[in-house]
Parts: structure tokens; sequence; C-alpha cells
């Protein structure tokens, strides 16, 4: 009995770290891959769905997912009713484990042959150039993946009373219960449902347990497995919580669906038997996983949005909004962590456009306006703050150019700020007709950053604003010496043209730090305006 406890353990955690290796070595394979496509197809709550399941089944764990979309929502990547149909479809995904194990892992002795796997996998690891390492480590896992299936089949052979649930209450609500909450214990035990589901499906096949027992275990299988998400929650923004809350809601809410529909379910189950379009044992325990997860989605899917506007209320947003996305828990993933930077910048900006605009039309900043300005400074503090504390990736090309390109953008943003407040002369000036062209041009620069961060321009929109800029840019170098030749011919007063070449300096600098930052905050690339950049700035 203790050997074969002993080697159900070892089986366990060969399965672990099979599925282990496999999700990390894909991801790592895939480098940035996986992460864009996740944002890119999850513009509706079905594609946000259809999302969730393929990359979910694709590295073989709804965690590892759900953790992303929560890392995802806080940096503000993703919206919450996105997030919501990607958790949907990790649900769904998580279930590929389930047929994995019973169509090749129980049927098939593939152990022996999963051996050389691992080998193969592991010589990749150690000798094969950078990227392939990652695959070989994939390779590695799939291979352990079924040796601990074999070996948890030979550990269940000795041991037939292990998960004998039989002195449970039987027929009624409250047992079925009890033994979904054994299934919960395993998952939060093992950290992985879909290792309890391989543990429930080798002793269905084994015949430790029967096929309703088994059904039991996956159902509180798939209830646990909000364990991790909540856990990632802890201490995280609210937008990660509301997206741990409604995994919790679906998953409890789909499980108890099926607890108690489970006769219902039992009976489409035999009769699908008897018409030979399952297979009895570890196929339709399968099917079954993947049948009560379809029946909440269908139940879901059609109202997210609604169930996405109640948990809002429920856990409405705290703190300061210019800074929502700043959070803590992202800083073991720097790409995810320079992303929430960049949103927390463009909200910055945003809000710092919007002062600047009412500057323009030389109104004096009443109690409103000082304490928005405030407001921006110490979210620009903040989000500096958090920004040197994202560790560095320099193997990673691409996210070493999105931090540079954040730091440039920052930098932009914090010499902008020290504009907001121009001296009385030049808020005077920005009044007077002389200047109604460039105060135009500028006035126009900053409505177009605005819309483009809020991502409401037109397309071409960034190109139309460099063009702004180089405007400006030869506008003042037209201007300057003309006003200084009127004014020693007279016609302006000494201080009076002081103060408008201070205001077209004002307004050509406004105009240039506007669009950069623009340019970096946006996530264009460089193109044809770089010169435009060189035109601006002298």
């Amino acid at each position: 009995m203790a050997g074969s406890l002993l080697t159900l353990a070892g089986g366990i955690g060969l399965f672990l770290l099979g599925m282990t290796l496999l999700g990390d070595g894909i991801k790592a394979f895939a480098g940035d891959t996986l992460r864009r496509a996740l944002l890119r197809f999850t513009g509706r709550p079905v594609s946000a769905f259809a999302s969730g399941a393929l990359i979910t089944a694709l590295v073989q764990s709804s965690s590892a997912t759900t953790v992303t979309m929560i890392g995802f929502v806080s940096a503000g990547l993703l919206t919450f009713p996105q997030a919501v149909g990607v958790v949907l479809g990790a649900s769904l995904g998580t279930t590929s484990t389930g047929w994995i194990v019973s169509l090749i892992g129980l049927k098939i002795s593939i152990g022996y042959y999963a051996l050389p796997m691992v080998g193969v996998g592991a010589f990749m690891r150690l000798l094969a150039p950078w990227r392939w390492k990652s695959f070989g480590m994939a390779l590695a896992g799939f291979g352990l993946i079924f040796v601990g299936i074999e070996t948890m089949q030979q550990a269940m052979g000795g041991l037939p009373g292990l998960l004998n649930l039989s002195g449970l209450p039987s027929g009624g609500l409250g047992g079925r219960a009890l033994a979904a909450l054994i299934g919960v214990g395993m998952t939060v035990l093992l950290q992985s449902s879909s290792a309890a589901v391989a543990t429930a499906l080798t002793a269905l096949h084994t015949g430790s347990i029967n096929f309703e027992q088994a059904a039991l275990l996956v159902i509180g299988a798939s209830i646990g497995t909000t364990v991790t998400g909540v856990l990632a929650s802890i201490g995280a923004s609210v937008p990660a919580k509301r997206t741990a809350l409604s995994l919790v809601l679906f998953n409890g809410a789909t499980g108890l669906i099926a607890v108690i529909l489970l006769p219902a379910f039992l009976w489409g189950i035999h009769w699908a038997q008897s018409n030979d379009i399952l297979e009895p044992g570890a196929t339709s325990l399968a099917a079954f996983h993947t049948s009560f997860v379809c029946l909440g989605i269908v139940l879901f899917l059609p109202s997210v949005d609604r169930f996405s506007r109640w948990i809002v209320r429920w856990l409405p947003d705290r703190g300061p909004a210019l800074t929502a996305h700043l959070d803590s828990s992202l800083l073991h993933l720097p790409a995810v962590a320079l992303e929430a930077t960049r949103q927390s910048l463009k909200e910055s900006a945003v809000e710092l456009f919007r002062t600047l605009h009412d500057a323009l039309a030389g109104r004096t900043p009443n109690a409103g306006a000082e304490s928005l300005k405030a407001q921006i400074e110490q979210a620009i503090a903040e989000t500096q703050q958090f920004f040197a504390r994202i560790p560095p990736m320099t193997e990673d090309r691409a996210v070493s150019a999105l931090r540079v390109s954040v730091l440039h953008g920052m930098d932009h943003l914090a010499r902008l700020q020290s504009y907001v407040r121009p001296p009385d002369g030049v808020r005077r000036m920005l009044l007077h007709p002389r200047l109604s062209v460039a105060v135009a041009a500028c006035r126009e620069a900053l409505r177009l950053s605005t819309l483009g961060l809020r991502s409401e321009a037109d397309r071409g929109w960034l190109a139309q604003l460099a063009r702004q800029a180089t405007q400006l840019a030869e506008l003042n170098r037209e201007q300057r010496p003309a006003l200084l030749h009127e004014t020693a011919g007279g016609e302006w007063a000494a201080a009076d043209a002081l103060d408008a070449l201070d205001a077209l300096r004002w307004l050509n600098t406004v105009t240039y730090h506007s669009w950069r930052v623009c340019h970096h905050l946006a996530g264009e690339e460089e193109d044809s305006t770089s010169g435009a950049q060189d035109a601006a700035a002298s």
C-alpha cells in the first residue's frame, strides 16, 4: 500500500512537471506571439472566448491563461468584458486535457515511447540554439505527461480502494456536494485542475471509483481551479479582482448546476454509450466534463456585458484613476508592466492636453485646474517610480524597444508638464490677433493628441500631428525676425514683443512635446516624420 501511494505521488508529480514544462516551453518558444495574438483576437466577447479556449488548449493550463488575463486587465490592455470572454474560453480549453488523457494516455501504453521524447527534449534544452531550447523543454514536458499517466495507472492498479467513496451519503444532493468538495480539495492540493482530472480519469480507468464518483471529482476540480485566480488577485488592482471574481462566479455556478443536474447528465451519457456514440469509461468522463462546461458557457456568454456591469457595480473603482493600471503584481511580467506604464502615461497625457487646451484660452487657473495639475504631477511621479521597479530584459529585443519607447514618452511628458502654467505675459499674448494662426495650430495639435491617445482619431492622425509640429516650427522661425523688425520700427513695445516671442516659443514647444509624447506612447513605428522632428526641435 505504501509503495503504491508513493508511486501514485510520483506519477502525479511527473504529470504536473510535464504540464509545467510543456506550457512554459510553448510560451517561451512562441516568444511574444501568444501574448500579441491574445490581445489581437479579443475584440468582442465571442472572439475573446475563442482566443481563451484555443490558447488554454495549447498551453494546457487554464490557470496560466487566467493569471495572464488578470495581468492584461490590470495593465489596461483588455477591457473587463473581454477578459470575462477569455475566462469562459479558458474553462472550455482546459477540458482538452481530459480528452488527451482518455484518448491517448489511457488507451495506448505510450509511456515507453515517451521516454525517448523526454531524452531528445532534454538534449535540445542543453545543446540547441536559444529558441529551440524552449521547444526542447516543451517536447520533454509532453513526454513526461504520458510517463506520469502510466505511472499513475500502475499505482492505481495496486490501490483499488484508495479513492473508494462508497461510504459517502448516496442518492442525495449533500452526498454529491461532499464528493465534489473532495475534487476541490484535490485541485487545491495539487494546484492544478488538469492533474486532478487526470487522477480521476486514471482511477476510473482502473476501476478504483465508479463513473458518478469520477464525475463529481471532475466537477470539484473545475471549481477548485478558481483558487489560483483568487491568489493572483490578492493585493492586485480592482480590475484584477473583478476578473478573479468572474472566474469564481462562473466556475462556481457551472459546478453547482452540474451537481444539481448530474442525474440528467448521467442519463445522457448512458444514452450516448447505448447508441455507440461514446465509449464507456474515461472517454465518457471527458465528454461529461466538456458538456457541463459548455452548458455554463451557453448560459453566461450571451449576457457577458450585463454580467460584467454587475460585477463593476459590486467592485467599483477606488483610488486615483490615472494610476489605476500600476499594479505591483505585474512586475514579474516586464512586458505587461511596461504596457501598464504606457497606459498610465497615456491617461496622464490626455488630462495634461486638456489642461493645456484651457491655457490656450488665456484662462487664469482656478482651484479645479490647480487640483487637476497636482493630480497629474502625482500620477507622473508614481508612474516614474513604478517604471524604475520593472526588471530589465535585455535579451528580449521587443521588450527592450518598448522600454526605451516608454522612457522617451515619459521624458517628453515630464518636460511638457512644466508648460502647464504659462507666465502672465505669455497668457496675455495668446489672445493677441497676431498669434491667432499659431494658437489655432497648437489647439489642433492638442485635439489630435487627445483623440489619438484615446484611439478615437482617424487613421494617419500621427502623421498629421507631425505636420502640425513642422508647420508651427516654420511659423515660429518666420514670425521671430518679423516681430523683432517691427519692434525696431516702433510698431511693438519692447516688453510686448518679448512676451509675444515667448508665447510663440511656448506654442512651438507644447506642440512639439505633445507630438513626441504621442509618437512614443501610441506604439507607432518610426516613419518619415523623423525629419519633422528635427525641424520642430529647432
